[in-house]
């Protein structure tokens, strides 16, 4: 049984995790006025919303990353 060290695409996904729920934390906040019938936040809060889409891009090209360095075919050419 082997283990893979954590890598550059551990922490990638490690860090896309993180944005991804900075957007979805922001994502309620920005909504909730809708639901509360106040006055709506500006763009700039809307806007911070896009970072769900950015974290969960960064996590995927994390695993991306992490199965391309630990593919079979990548571990018989370093040897």
């Amino acid at each position: 049984m082997t283990t893979t060290p954590s890598g550059a695409g551990d922490r990638l996904v490690q860090v896309g995790a993180i944005v991804f729920f900075i957007g979805a934390l922001a994502t309620l906040v920005t909504v909730a006025p809708l639901f509360l019938g106040t006055e709506p936040f500006p763009p700039i809060a809307y806007g911070v919303c896009m970072f769900m889409g950015l974290g969960f891009l960064i996590a995927g090209v994390g695993v991306v990353r992490s199965v391309w360095l630990s593919s079979p075919k990548r571990a018989a050419s370093r040897t």
